[in-house]
């Protein structure tokens, strides 16, 4: 008799206490909420949250979302009180509370589902299928300029090993921006502004082709296509390419978007502004200030020398 396959729900937090983290559940129904029983258990003082807020429950081979709470839960911004879940749905427990991204990975049967493959299989499927990896010629992609640049000042670039060549191999790459998230099977995986990139990104920063990530040796990488330094890795900017390392920044720009690769191919947007913005910004108070605290100053002096 053939065993039913093992289906793994990973949570993805894209937003709340628990941000940036993945969670993985084997279990037939997954409890949600502030209670000590609860397998997702959110703080104590996070109130927006009920003590059993929700749970995801296990019928066949689909998931079943079901609210018990007081504040609600949403799926892709709709309250609901019980709906089926697909690959890259957004829950969020309460309006403006905690948000994941629901996946599946499908660890034993005939289909697969489009989520990471686990450590141990990855591992295993690496030793097995890297001998057989054949190089995928990729074109020169020649640097793009705006008419709208400005001259910039470029820091010493990261340290970087030597130049890999771009191979085509099938391992996932898992990449959430914003409320979406994205899924790929194969890499390598360009990122830009134009449709013929496998992951298109609608940002007034980014060129039409203007980074690239693939997987070599046995690690993922980046590539700066821009020809112009653009891409940095924790406020460095990169010559080339260079290796993605767990808990890396990965910067697209100066202004953003920001990336933090959590390793095993996984890329989670974090926002905040950017170090030159924030510089701008401090630069700008303390002229403010200077304007300020000046004239008020020499008037008081003029003041008390006329009053004699």
């Amino acid at each position: 008799m053939k065993r039913p396959p093992i289906i793994i729900v990973q949570l993805v937090h894209i937003q709340g206490p628990f941000k940036g983290e993945i969670q993985e559940f084997s279990e037939p129904g997954i409890s949600i909420g502030r209670h000590l029983s609860c397998q997702l258990r959110f703080p104590a003082d996070l109130t927006s949250i009920s003590r059993k807020h929700a749970e995801i429950v296990r019928e066949g081979n689909q998931f079943k979302l079901v609210d018990h709470s007081a504040n609600g839960t949403f799926v892709n911004g709709k309250k609901i009180k019980e709906v089926y879940l697909k690959n890259g749905d957004v829950l969020a427990f309460s309006e403006g509370g905690p948000k994941v991204s629901f996946l599946t990975q499908v660890r034993e049967g005939e289909e697969e589902a489009e989520s990471p493959i686990p450590r141990e299989e990855l591992k295993a499927q690496l030793q097995a299928e890297s001998p057989k990896i054949e190089p995928k010629f990729v074109p020169k992609v020649e640097p793009q300029r705006t008419s709208e640049e400005k001259p910039r000042t470029v820091q010493p670039a990261r340290e970087e090993p030597g130049e890999v060549s771009v191979q085509n191999v099938k391992i996932p790459l898992i990449i959430q921006y914003g409320p979406t998230l994205r899924s790929f099977k194969e890499l390598p995986v360009t990122i830009g502004r134009s449709p013929k990139c496998e992951f298109t990104l609608d940002h007034p920063q980014i060129f039409d082709q203007h980074a690239m990530i693939f997987f070599s040796q046995n690690q993922y990488w980046v590539k700066d296509l821009t020809g112009q330094r653009l891409v940095q890795i924790n406020r460095q900017p990169i010559a080339f390419q260079t290796l993605l390392k767990p808990n890396d920044d990965l910067a697209l720009s100066p202004k953003g978007p920001v990336f933090r690769f959590l390793g095993e191919g996984r890329l989670l947007e974090v926002t905040g502004p950017s170090t030159e913005e924030s510089s701008e910004k401090k630069g700008e108070a303390y002229r403010e200030i200077q304007k300020e605290k000046k004239p008020k100053g020499l008037k008081s002096v003029f003041k008390k020398l006329l009053d004699r």
